[in-house]
């Protein structure tokens, strides 16, 4: 059952306090007909639904962010009132409604209502006959914020949908373009946008974040050569080539807070420097964690006893971690996804059952983009570690994100891959609590 709602230019004339003006040859009526839009029957039970996601979609940004992050007041200001754009940017007082075309040798200036060239109806401010700002209806929302001399969506603005998808932030030509943030019941990305494209969230890089390592034999060995840790010296001074300096607050002198070291491969590979690297760590006081490399061409419960089999579990452990790094082609060997999944849950259960923790599982963008939608049970209930190179961090729930392959750490030969923590010493404190091995 649907319900028919039909925008009157009359309607809106009252909503705006405006007073009725006579009309001329070149201030013409608009047709109220031409602007009649069918909207579904509202479902309360969905709406409040999806008002639920949404908010916890805000929460989980506001527990991980802090006044530091970019767009961060943006995205609490939104969270605490809604859309105040539309308040903003809506002419008030008297308004005169135009047709799209002007009389020859006018200039508009002041308040109007008009038509776009794709008949969108605006309610917008003028000056020296160029549209400024106001809101924009269209069949799917509403756009409130600048326009450019085209009419269209440039500068500050947001657009709120009726299904309560909600972005904001700067616009370019009708596109989002440059930081922005969009939120809806799926997810809330908040970060940099080109040509309507969401890129991933900025990070800026402060003493105030928790960084980590991960290492294994080729940090011991380049070729022939080998070479040891200098526990004692662990400091984070370089990220990485393709972090921009720009991002970094200060200088790169961090500490290391947590390392996680791979312990096995498949069935029968083991690193040989596990069992130091680990005692060293608990002797300099860093937390500490190991990793299994996945292997899609041996058994998972195999691969799952050896890993606890040649793996050494403290209490305050970090969770142990699951390296999943398969090729496409290596999946559809193994009999596709489902198979792949089918896998990773054996191994998942098998060392949560021994542990007494819930592992992470380490991914890369292309995995996440291609495959993980598949697997919604582990999305929703274990944390995820990805692996994104450069710029911009992933926009999903996660734990950690190594950012670089490239990075310099003093104390150690050679290129090491970091991490950063998703949250600040609050979030890391908590994830410490709970989901480290008991």
């Amino acid at each position: 059952m649907k319900k028919y709602y039909c925008i009157l230019i009359s309607i809106i004339l009252l909503l705006c306090g405006c007073e009725k003006k006579d009309t001329t040859p070149h201030q013409l009526p608009l047709q109220a007909s031409s602007y009649a839009f069918e909207l579904p029957q509202p479902d309360t039970a969905l709406q409040h639904q999806r008002h639920r996601l949404i908010m916890e979609e805000l929460e989980y940004y506001l527990q991980r962010h802090d006044v530091n992050d970019e767009g961060f007041d943006m995205v609490a200001r939104y969270a605490e009132e809604g859309d105040s754009t539309l308040s903003v940017y809506m002419p008030q007082g008297e308004l005169q409604v135009q047709a799209l075309n002007p009389w020859p040798g006018t200039k508009r200036e002041g308040k109007y209502i008009i038509t776009d060239p794709k008949k969108r109806i605006i309610i917008g401010y003028f000056h020296n006959d160029t549209l400024v700002s106001g809101i924009r209806i269209d069949s799917l929302g509403t756009y409130a914020g600048q326009f450019d001399r085209h009419m269209q969506a440039s500068g500050h603005g947001s657009y709120q949908q009726a299904d309560g998808t909600y972005y904001e932030g700067h616009w370019q030509g009708d596109r989002r373009q440059g930081f922005g943030f969009c939120v809806s019941p799926s997810a809330l990305k908040a970060g940099q946008w080109k040509a309507n494209k969401f890129l991933g969230e900025r990070m800026l890089y402060t003493t105030e974040r928790i960084y980590g390592i991960d290492i294994s034999r080729y940090q011991h060995e380049k070729g022939r050569r080998r070479y040891g840790i200098n526990w004692r010296q662990l400091r984070i001074k370089h990220l990485g080539r393709r972090i921009s300096e720009q991002r970094v607050n200060g200088e790169v002198d961090y500490p290391v807070s947590f390392v996680y070291i791979k312990s096995t491969e498949g069935i029968s590979i083991n690193n040989r420097y596990f069992n130091a690297d680990y005692q060293s760590c608990h002797q300099q006081g860093i937390h500490v964690g190991a990793y299994h490399f996945f292997s899609t061409r041996q058994d998972p419960a195999a691969q799952a006893n050896h890993f606890l089999k040649q793996t050494r579990f403290r209490k305050g452990d970090m969770p142990p971690m699951l390296d999943i790094e398969p090729s496409d082609a290596l999946i559809a060997k193994m009999g596709g996804a489902e198979v792949l999944f089918k896998h990773i849950r054996t191994w998942l259960r098998i060392v949560e059952q021994k542990t007494g923790t819930r592992p992470i599982l380490y991914v890369n963008q292309r995995f996440v983009n291609n495959y993980l939608n598949s697997a919604p049970d582990l999305k929703q209930n274990y944390h995820f570690w990805i692996a994104r190179y450069g710029e911009y961090k992933p926009d999903i729930h996660l734990a950690l994100w190594q950012l670089s392959a490239d990075g310099i750490v003093r104390g150690i030969q050679g290129p090491v891959d970091l991490n950063v923590f998703n949250g600040y010493q609050g979030q890391w404190d908590e994830f410490l609590r709970k989901e480290t091995i008991q």
